[in-house]
């Protein structure tokens, strides 16, 4: 089994995606779709694992800004102003250590996962990825990408 399509389906990325956010967080998301017309605001954040082993590639976790704050200060117990920008980092890294790390479990051994990382990205970015290898949720507060990206595919 060498493809993301064959090994992770979507729902078991929406599964993994409601594990962190219905057990953690007691927050509900809904899956949106469509899928295929995947866009991030301007401001957002990623976290992501870098993946070895059977299967090679990277997954990430995009969150918009008003989601990724409401998520840390839910987090840390703090008001949303008293979120800062190192607290929005740790916490988007904790969220895609969880998801990616959930991920993880359903594909091919062996598989190793890198510390996960974060960053705030800047300009508005259109996110090309194929059916099946990712799945868009939303909420009040915001919307999540979470996308897999296997080495082979161009997009890496």
């Amino acid at each position: 089994m060498d493809s993301t399509s064959a090994t992770v389906t979507e729902e078991q990325i929406e599964q993994a995606n409601s594990l962190f956010w219905s057990q953690m967080l007691g927050v509900e998301m809904r899956r949106a779709v469509p899928v295929h017309s995947e866009w991030m605001e301007d401001a957002h954040v990623a976290g992501w694992c870098l993946l070895s082993g059977a299967w090679v590639g990277r997954i990430e976790v995009r969150m918009t800004h008003g989601l990724a704050m409401m998520a840390t200060a839910m987090m840390l117990a703090l008001p949303e102003e008293h979120v800062r920008e190192a607290d929005l980092m740790d916490a988007t890294k904790e969220i895609a250590n969880m998801i990616v790390g959930t991920i993880k479990s359903t594909l091919p051994r062996p598989c190793s996962m890198t510390v996960p990382e974060a960053s705030a990205a800047s300009g508005a970015e259109t996110l090309r990825a194929a059916m099946g290898r990712s799945a868009r949720f939303c909420h009040e507060q915001g919307e999540l990408i979470v996308r897999l990206i296997e080495e082979s595919d161009e997009r890496v």
